[in-house]
């Protein structure tokens, strides 16, 4: 597979503004462990195989262990992750496929996560969901290579 198109050469004010969103969600109450893992479980629901890829090693560079990046796909059956953490993958999941029901977010799991974060970390979680969905489309469609920055930079 080839990349179609740099967006960051060739939109640099946009892709100024996504990595702004990035700074500010790495500042935010949102654990980072959670971020992760959603940006890992919407990338794989998204198909984005260089998104996939990039979230996978950067969480395990931040320490998480193999069996929850391995199981995140199947989390509901995973034994690895807190209720929040479920929460926030429920959340990233509904958001992630809005087209897929009449409510595209149930009030059931917009509840469940209130439960378990504060109005701010909510908003973080819900701009953090945003935001690698953002990033997937823009990986899709230009054809992102897996693995390729990591190559580059050893």
């Amino acid at each position: 597979m080839k990349q179609r198109l740099n967006v960051a050469e060739l939109a640099p004010e946009a892709y100024k503004a996504l990595l702004g969103l990035e700074r500010f969600l790495h500042h935010s109450a949102l654990p980072h462990a959670t971020l992760e893992l959603v940006k890992l479980r919407a990338s794989q629901i998204n198909g984005c195989g260089f998104c996939v890829d990039m979230h996978s090693h950067d969480a395990k560079q931040a320490g998480e262990s193999d069996e929850r990046l391995f199981s995140v796909a199947a989390w509901r059956e995973a034994p690895y992750y807190t209720d929040a953490e479920r929460a926030a993958l429920a959340l990233a999941e509904e958001a992630t496929r809005l087209s897929d029901r009449a409510e595209a977010v149930p009030d059931h799991i917009w509840d469940e996560a209130a439960k378990h974060y504060d109005p701010e970390t909510l908003a973080a979680l819900v701009v953090a969901i945003a935001t690698i969905n953002a990033w997937n489309r823009i990986g899709v469609t230009t054809r992102l290579v897996a693995g390729s920055t990591r190559n580059q930079t050893g």
